[in-house]
């Protein structure tokens, strides 16, 4: 399964504001989707893609980064690395894990200018700004941060589209959910703390726990029952508390 993202709707921005001028670095820290949310963008407003992940980059395709005064070398040796044709302002191009090759990050200079496709970048928080020291940032480059699963994604995941509307129209008027209501809000926010952020614990935990022993199963559902539905007595969760988990 796939969780709706938030941040899609800043790539559809980018796409459309910069129409190339820019590539776009997404930051943030590991195992939070940014290689996901880039290729499902990238499947879904373009002809074509090629992702470079750096992880697995060949010894052809970093070399590659040799012929950037030869632009169209450049652009015909990454196609047949890959088995892809790229169209001019209808391809984009992902460089996944840049900050395992700063060469690549260094190069977006040259390629934005060029103009012909578009560029993501993605890379873990840290490191990326650990591995620049040897390199010129570029100036053609707009930064976005990604975040964990926030609470209001978690009730999408859960198929909770409408719970999550009336909690953001009980924050916007100033007034509480009935009691019902609420209990339902407390146990999935109890869920969602429990499970954590990360898309791939939330898709395990929805699919049946695939990822865990059965002894973990097991615990996990006795300190998050699915059919608990009171709030825990003296809780100081309210819903404002809730919004502020809501990105």
């Amino acid at each position: 399964m796939e969780i709706q993202r938030k941040i899609y709707q800043h790539l559809l921005r980018w796409k459309e504001e910069p129409n190339g001028k820019k590539a776009l670095l997404i930051e943030g820290a590991r195992r939070v989707g940014k290689s996901t949310i880039a290729e499902k963008f990238a499947k879904e407003q373009y002809k074509s893609y090629i992702l470079v992940d750096f992880n697995l980059a060949s010894r052809n395709v970093r070399d590659n980064f040799e012929n950037l005064n030869q632009l169209d070398v450049f652009f015909q040796n990454l196609s047949l690395e890959y088995n892809v044709r790229l169209y001019p302002r209808e391809s984009l191009i992902i460089f996944d894990e840049i900050q395992k090759f700063p060469r690549a990050r260094e190069a977006i200079k040259y390629l934005v200018s060029d103009g012909r496709y578009d560029y993501i970048e993605t890379g873990s928080l840290i490191s990326i700004k650990e591995n620049v020291h040897t390199i010129t940032i570029p100036s053609e480059e707009r930064k976005l941060k990604m975040y964990p699963v926030d609470f209001e994604e978690f009730l999408w995941a859960m198929g909770e589209e409408l719970l999550a509307e009336h909690i953001r129209s009980c924050c916007k008027e100033g007034k509480a959910p009935e009691q019902k209501t609420h209990a339902k809000a407390m146990r999935l926010f109890r869920e969602y703390m429990l499970v954590g952020g990360m898309p791939q614990s939330i898709v395990s935990y929805i699919e049946g726990f695939p990822l865990l022993q059965s002894s973990e199963q097991s615990c996990f559902r006795k300190a998050c029952p699915r059919s608990m539905t009171g709030v825990l007595p003296g809780s100081p969760y309210t819903t404002a508390d809730l919004i502020s988990h809501f990105h």
